[in-house]
C-alpha cells in the first residue's frame, strides 16, 4: 500500500509560518510479491530444451550363455568407402580396398564442406544401387579416426551420414598398414 507520511512543520512557538513539507512513502511490498509470482509461473510453464541427439545402433554385450556370433560375410568392394579423420579437419577417403586403385581410385584428400566429402558420398548413395543392380545394397561407410582427429570431427562425419542418408556405416579403429601410412599423411 502507499501511504504519505506528513510531518509537524510548526515548532509552536509563533513566528512565521512555514509552509509543511510533505515526505512520500510507497510500500513496495505488493510489486515484489507479484515479481516473485511472475518468476515462479514463467519457470514452472516453459520447457526446457532437450538435447538433440542421433540414435546409434551399438552392439550389446555378450552373455556368457549367448552363441557365438556367424563368421563375417565378405562385402563387394565396390560398396565401401573408407574415410580416414586426421589432424586440422582433413580427411583421407578412398573407395573400395586401398591396395585396389582400379575399384575406386586411390586415396583423395578433401575436408567437411559440402563440395567435399558431402559431395563424393552424395554421389555414391546414388550410383552404387545402380551398380549392384540392387536397391537393398547401398552405400557402406567405414570410418576411422584418427588419434590427432577430435571429437567434432567425429561429430561431423555424423551429420554427414545422417544428411547423405548413408543407409550402412560402421567406426573402426583398427587400421591396416597401408592406412598408417595415410594417417602419417594427414596428422602431420
Amino acid at each position: 500500500m502507499a501511504e504519505l507520511n506528513t510531518g509537524d512543520g510548526g515548532g509552536g512557538k509563533g513566528g512565521k509560518v512555514r509552509s509543511k513539507k510533505q515526505n512520500s512513502k510507497v510500500d513496495l511490498t505488493a510489486m515484489v510479491d507479484l515479481a516473485f509470482l511472475l518468476i515462479t509461473f514463467f519457470m514452472l510453464t516453459t520447457s526446457l530444451s532437450k538435447p538433440q541427439s542421433m540414435p546409434l545402433g551399438l552392439p550389446a554385450k555378450d552373455k556368457p550363455n549367448d552363441p557365438k556370433p556367424p563368421k563375417p560375410v565378405k562385402t563387394d568392394q565396390r560398396r565401401t568407402v573408407t574415410i580416414i579423420l586426421g589432424a586440422n579437419d582433413q580427411i583421407k577417403w578412398f573407395h573400395g580396398l586401398l591396395d585396389a586403385p582400379e575399384v575406386g581410385g586411390g586415396p583423395s584428400t578433401t575436408d567437411y564442406s559440402s563440395n567435399g566429402i558431402r559431395k563424393e558420398l552424395m554421389k555414391r548413395v546414388k550410383s552404387i544401387p545402380e551398380v549392384m543392380g540392387d536397391k537393398e545394397k547401398g552405400l557402406i561407410v567405414i570410418i576411422k579416426p584418427t588419434k590427432k582427429s577430435t571429437y567434432k570431427n567425429l561429430v561431423d562425419i555424423l551429420d554427414e551420414m545422417a544428411i547423405c542418408k548413408v543407409p550402412s556405416y560402421a567406426i573402426v579403429n583398427d587400421f591396416t598398414p597401408e592406412e598408417n601410412k595415410l594417417t602419417e599423411e594427414i596428422n602431420k
